[in-house]
């Protein structure tokens, strides 16, 4: 029964890697709110002169759109043609370079003064090897003096009970509407292979997949550190709130050197 277990959960990890994209693009701007002023003000002020970014899984242009209307010229990786499609029917999408690829091979040409991945998606690679990977290629690609900006989660284990699974209701909106999460914890991988369930005031039931392998601030600076990449900031959030033992979410800025 373990065996079958363990290799349910493997194909699982595997099948969410693939699939994001293609579940998660006709929901993902109605799930997730526009983004904070204060998101975009630090990133173009570290887009250099003149103001150029290159943005890590993309999407539908959450972060892109209002960079570039601020005055950022972006590019964007991504691996979802369906995330990619939605990018593109927006107004303004004719201002962003989009570029279909594996975002750990940050697969452009050229060095940029400033790349950034937001949203937890570093923790989007399942294995420790492709985010040490991702950091090399950024690195590859950052002009001498140039950031690497993400912001991540801070894992929190407590949510899990002692199966290592997770059951928990995220948001009960009326009398039809709701959210919850099925989650697994695989310890020894740092992986979590999740279902968000939503129930839509329609009475339509969506299940979206995700799967992540987290990794704590000590250990995304070590990734760093082996790409040559120095921490430069780190605070709590984009508005530049302090960072400490009671944060949930950090925003780290790497630079290179030179």
């Amino acid at each position: 029964m373990t065996d079958r277990v363990n290799r349910f959960n493997d194909d699982f990890v595997d099948w969410e890697a693939t699939s994001y994209g293609e579940a998660w693009a006709p929901y993902y701007d109605e799930i997730f709110d526009v983004i904070e002023d204060a998101t975009i003000e630090l990133l173009a002020g570290l887009a250099g002169n003149p103001p150029r970014a290159l943005e890590l899984a993309v999407g539908t242009g959450r972060v892109a759109l209002p960079l570039a209307r601020a005055g950022v010229a972006v590019t964007g990786v991504d691996n979802s043609p369906e995330m990619l499609a939605k990018l593109a029917a927006k107004d303004g999408a004719s201002a962003i370079e989009a570029v279909v690829g594996d975002m750990a091979d940050v697969p452009v040409a050229g060095e940029y003064p400033l790349i950034y991945l937001p949203f937890n998606t570093l923790f989007a690679l399942l294995s420790q090897e492709r985010q040490v990977e991702l950091f090399g290629n950024v690195a590859v690609h950052l002009e001498p003096g140039g950031r690497f900006v993400l912001d991540c989660f801070v894992p929190d284990l407590k949510r899990f009970d002692q199966a290592n699974t997770r059951m928990g209701v995220s948001s009960i909106k009326s009398a039809t509407e709701h959210a919850y999460e099925m989650s697994i914890h695989h310890p020894v991988t740092q992986t979590i292979t999740s279902h968000l369930v939503r129930r839509q005031s329609s009475g339509e039931t969506l299940v979206l997949p995700v799967a992540v392998r987290y990794a704590y601030p000590s250990e995304i600076d070590l990734m760093a550190k082996l790409a040559g990449l120095e921490l430069e900031n780190r605070w709590g959030w984009y508005d530049r709130r302090p960072f400490n033992d009671r944060s949930g979410q950090h925003v780290s800025v790497y630079r290179k050197p030179g």
